[in-house]
């Protein structure tokens, strides 16, 4: 029972209608704070427009939240109008409400639906504020709720719900992850077989089972009309073992009411032919975990039908969990007769030299130690606002065979436990992918992504030791060449997270051109404040915008109180008149308390304006001032060292202690390994332990990180600071940490965040920030350039003379000349003055009020 004096009673039983009454529609509002521990996300069906009138105007997306108050819990449903704050992932667990403003409404008015409760009152989350993380410190009432135990706390009116927690205003029977639509989500979905249907099923663990009914016979008799076949229930018992299994696919629509719309497709064989077995509904929650490739399995009481979008002649098995109640056995292969026993899957394992050669589409599996691990990211699936967003992250293979690794553009796979262990130094088999090719079909930058079927296996999860591939040529080569390797070598260019693009754009205008045939052209600056307004959380989208540089600066990140900048001074002074060239200069700056921490987009005369309706929290970063003060062009220049110089030092020491130039010993990998005595290999040896494989170790390869040493800085005095925005901590690549793998694991998932990162140690720290001005209409858009000279993660670079043009063109450093310093670059920013850019932008929302957005390229507009 919640106590009589919590904040819901003292808030909500004013509202609360008699019995008898109609309930009112004034609004209860809570001033007090509320901690927000559970959000669950689902699609609305035909019955949700009667809550939500208006809901067709928000997306499909429904969402309930559970509210402590420290004393009791109340679960609500977020007004449609509220979405924004979850998809901008500013509402999630652990925030901190205020002013929460709900109305009532009695469940009878609710649709029939297995979350509503008649006995119980119902309420909707109406208006709130989201308290900022660092406003909250020292506060009683709400915040109480994150030091005590929530799922012991009572609910709200003393009313426990009963069975599982089911979606309040659709008759949907399970809830979507937050983030995509490929992953199950909730305990509901079976990990492992009951014991009523293992007992159920026991007498088919007899020895040599037969099938009463094959493959082959299924589908001749479909075809041929036969009534038992092509019109019925089909009882006979058949034995397939599992080859392929797709990804989860949902296809809840809000004009249909079905509780559980999944499905998953399967394709089997036995050794009379393949075909699909598509499981249904609620069969997916009970059988989709426990399913997987290699398993043979009994069915019985199924359906065949022609196969949906097939041949003709094609048929598929339809498993329902009723009309009919399919049933579903696992056997053990020592119990199936040899005769019967179904062939076991094949793989198409191709090593990185061997991909080359493959055609633009061809599917394979790969194996590889993972050196880089991407942040998740989404893109949208196919055009138009309110489309789905698909999960994916970028990985990079090696595998010893050839000098270039591995790329995948790895989508979700309804494999979440697989996805979240994904981190530099694991051993990854991939199944089912296909290869995708320059249009031009040049091998430069071959890369690899899913197909329906692809599936995840990585150390840690005991995989590898389930699979038959592990006894394949392939995989036996890369196991003798993973035990010649070193840890140290592979922990010094093994990276997670960040900002990274691939395949990287062209470096030629016209190729870029080319490439974007039928794709919207170049946005106006409004257009592309706009469509950055409207990205959602970790939504990546490439613009594109005509545009000149106003100022350039160069600083590091904690230190933005020292930058070097150069500064279109007669663009500066008027934003919308035409630019003329300035002399550089280089400053130790004190920023402005206002600084963006993001990059914005600002106009000329106006800062830009959030919503009417965002709470305060929601509202965009402050933009930058549309009038930029310079420095007299008679000081005097005086270079004197600063303490970033000393920071650089210390940065390229810790470097170089990473880094192994000895030739490793030879060593033997099968004697067991005590951490504390040789550390160099006992992390690689651990992932090949799941293969169970016994080969001579070789010698050790090196491969060195080439990484130039950073220059020193100098800086000298400016009266009047500019304002540059900061970078985010998620824009940066972090040195993979083995010891803190957890914990960079989940900082680059989608539920994760680096506001704890401190500890990482960054790739780089330094950045380079343009300022730009658009052609079009003269808005102002400030964007990060992160140049490099050598990153390991970047296809081989083009020479060229390291010019603003030429650098800004290949987003990179030549390699084969010496980077100029900082400072150097600083000074050449002149070149900039008066030239119109074609800029290719990449723009990611960070969550809540970041928004990345990089400059890639640019090319000069010589017409």
């Amino acid at each position: 029972m919640a106590a009589t004096g919590c904040i819901f009673s003292r808030t909500l039983n004013r509202s609360r209608p008699g019995p008898s009454q109609v309930p009112v529609s004034s609004p209860s509002v809570c001033r007090e704070s509320l901690f927000v521990v559970d959000l669950h996300r689902y699609t609305r069906d035909q019955g949700s427009s009667v809550y939500f009138p208006q809901a067709v105007l928000f997306g499909e997306d429904l969402y309930d939240i559970t509210l402590t108050d420290g004393d009791c819990r109340l679960r609500v449903t977020l007004d449609p109008g509220l979405n924004r704050l979850v998809e901008r992932n500013i509402l999630q667990p652990g925030s901190t409400l205020r002013n929460a403003t709900f109305i009532p409404a009695m469940a009878t008015q609710l649709p029939a639906c297995p979350g509503a409760s008649e006995e119980q009152d119902s309420y909707r989350l109406v208006k709130v504020e989201v308290a900022d993380e660092d406003g909250v410190e020292g506060e009683e009432g709400g915040v109480r709720g994150v030091h005590v135990d929530w799922a012991s706390l009572p609910w709200f009116g003393g009313t426990e719900p009963e069975g599982p927690v089911l979606p309040l205003r659709a008759n949907r029977s399970v809830f979507l992850p937050l983030w995509n639509n490929v992953d199950y989500m909730g305990e509901d979905w079976r990990e492992a077989l009951p014991t009523e249907e293992e007992e159920k099923d026991k007498e088919e663990e007899e020895e040599d089972l037969c099938p009463d009914v094959t493959v082959s016979e299924l589908r001749e008799s479909f075809l041929c009309g036969l009534r038992g076949v092509a019109r019925g229930t089909v009882k006979h018992q058949l034995i397939v073992r599992i080859i392929n299994k797709s990804h989860l696919m949902y296809y809840g629509k809000s004009d249909k009411n079905l509780d559980c719309p999944y499905k998953a497709v399967l394709e089997v064989s036995d050794p009379t032919g393949s075909v699909c077995v598509v499981l249904w509904n609620s069969v997916c929650v009970s059988w989709y975990r426990i399913l997987k490739p290699g398993d043979i399995i009994s069915l019985r009481h199924y359906r065949v039908k022609h196969h949906y979008q097939a041949e003709p002649d094609d048929i598929e098995i339809s498993v329902n969990s009723r009309n009919p109640a399919a049933r579903i056995a696992i056997l053990p292969e020592s119990s199936v007769s040899p005769r019967h026993t179904p062939p076991p899957p094949t793989y198409s394992f191709y090593n990185s030299k061997e991909l080359l050669d493959r055609s633009h589409g061809d599917v394979c599996d790969i194996i590889g130690l993972m050196t880089f691990s991407g942040r998740a990211e989404r893109i949208r699936s196919r055009d138009g606002r309110g489309a789905e967003l698909s999960e994916y992250r970028w990985l990079r293979l090696e595998d010893g065979a050839g000098s270039r690794p591995i790329m995948v553009k790895l989508f979700a796979t309804s494999q979440p436990e697989s996805y979240s262990k994904l981190h530099p130094l694991s051993v990854v088999v991939c199944t089912r992918l296909k290869v995708i090719r320059d249009p031009d079909g040049t091998n430069h930058h071959v890369y690899l992504t899913n197909t329906s079927n692809t599936q995840v296996y990585c150390t840690g999860l005991g995989h590898h030791s389930e699979m038959n591939y592990r006894k394949l040529r392939p995989v036996r080569h890369f196991l003798q060449w993973l035990k010649s390797q070193d840890d140290q070598q592979v922990l010094s260019r093994a990276l997670i997270g960040g900002f990274f693009t691939y395949p990287p754009p062209p470096v030629s205008l016209e190729t870029y051109m080319k490439e974007r045939r039928g794709e919207p052209g170049f946005l106006r600056g409004a257009e592309l404040q706009r469509e950055v307004e409207r990205l959602c959380y970790r939504e990546r989208r490439t613009f594109c915008i005509q545009a000149t540089v106003t100022m350039v600066t160069y600083s590091q990140r904690g230190e933005e109180d020292r930058c070097l900048f150069w500064t279109d001074r007669a663009s500066s002074l008027s934003p919308c008149s035409s630019s003329s060239s300035s002399s550089p200069r280089l400053s130790k700056t004190p920023l402005h308390p206002s600084a963006s921490p993001s990059p914005s987009i600002s106009t000329s005369s106006s800062s830009l304006l959030p919503l009417s309706s965002t709470p305060r929290s929601f509202r965009a970063p402050p933009s930058f001032s549309s009038s930029l003060p310079s420095a007299s062009p008679s000081s005097s220049v005086r270079l004197t060292p600063r303490s970033l110089d000393h920071r650089a030092s210390r940065k390229g020491t810790k470097r170089k202690h990473l880094q192994v130039t000895d030739t490793p010993k030879k060593r033997h990998p099968w004697v067991t390994l005590q951490p504390e005595q040789n550390n160099k290999t006992v992390i690689l040896f651990e992932a090949s332990m799941e293969f169970l494989e016994n080969t001579d170790a070789g010698e050790a390869e090196e491969e060195d990180d080439d990484e130039g040493d950073e220059d020193a800085l100098s800086y000298v005095t400016a009266p009047l600071p500019p304002a540059i925005p900061l970078v985010a901590v998620e824009t940066l690549q972090m040195r993979y940490d083995h010891t803190h793998r957890e914990e960079q694991a989940v900082a680059v998932s989608m539920a994760g965040g680096l506001a704890a990162a401190g500890g990482f140690d960054f790739v780089r720290e330094d950045h380079y920030a343009l300022r730009l001005k658009a052609l079009s209409d003269g808005i102002l858009v400030d964007a990060f350039f992160l140049p490099s000279s050598s990153s390991s993660l970047s296809p081989p670079l083009h020479r060229h003379r390291n010019t603003w043009s030429s650098i800004l063109a290949h987003g990179a450093f030549s390699t084969h000349t010496p980077p100029p310093s900082p400072a150097d670059l600083i000074a050449m920013a002149g070149q900039l003055a008066n030239q119109r850019l074609v800029c290719i932008l990449e723009a990611c929302h960070l969550g809540g009020a970041k928004t990345e957005l990089i400059l890639s390229r640019a090319f000069h507009l010589t017409a």
